[in-house]
């Protein structure tokens, strides 16, 4: 039986991860370092995978589903430029990591996930991390909040064959959406700007990403 990590272990393991994984590649903002320093990945992870917490690789955390690697979360919140007046809508909460890191950066933090196992266990991770500026719903997140709302970013964490107009109807003007666009093996990830009514793309790197499925996502047959 694997021997559980102390405290230290895992503050060294989150030191050599911000150095090498996420400097090291290129993440500058000082405000997403700083939140990913102070986050502890591992208390998302299964207890399982806890001694990868600081690999920079996604782990499964059930359902077929994972917890991106650390470089892309820095690299998606980076793309998204967060400050505290931002409202942010969060597209897939699956463990909460990415959670987290938005709602220390953020005003406040919507958060949509279509598994109630998944939101549970990620609302009572991030109730004893003590982020309370956090409103969870479960439910298909490619048909976006259910209530008319705008917000200033969105991020999606899961790939779409194409972005969904219902996101960009709840993006603001000015907003920012960061979107894995594609199928299972050519994927994109995309940072859309909306300026008037006009959306511009740009790519920002390739990817891969679990499938978002929902009305306006992936089709569970497909």
């Amino acid at each position: 039986m694997r021997k559980e990590q102390s405290k230290n272990e895992f503050d060294a393991a989150r030191k050599r991860m911000l150095e090498n994984n996420l400097k090291g590649r290129g993440i500058k903002d000082s405000g997403v370092l700083k939140v990913m320093s102070e986050t502890p990945r591992e208390a998302f992870v299964p207890a399982d995978y806890r001694f990868k917490s600081y690999e920079d690789g996604p782990l499964p955390i059930g359902f077929e589903q994972t917890i991106s690697q650390p470089y892309i979360v820095a690299l998606m919140t980076q793309e998204l430029h967060i400050d505290k007046n931002c409202i942010v809508l969060e597209i897939g909460t699956g463990s909460g990591y990415q959670t987290a890191i938005l709602s220390k950066l953020a005003k406040k933090v919507y958060t949509i996930e279509r598994l109630k196992e998944l939101s549970q266990s990620a609302q009572a991770v991030l109730d004893k991390s003590g982020c309370d500026n956090i409103e969870f719903h479960i439910g298909d997140g490619s048909a976006g909040w259910p209530e008319s709302k705008l917000f200033d970013r969105i991020i999606v964490t899961a790939a779409v064959p194409s972005i969904p107009k219902t996101l960009i109807n709840q993006l603001a003007n000015n907003g920012l959406i960061v979107i894995p666009v594609g199928y299972s093996n050519a994927q994109e990830l995309i940072i859309c700007e909306k300026r008037d009514d006009k959306i511009i793309e740009r790519k920002i790197c390739d990817v891969r990403f679990v499938k978002l499925f929902g009305k306006y996502g992936f089709s569970t047959w497909m």
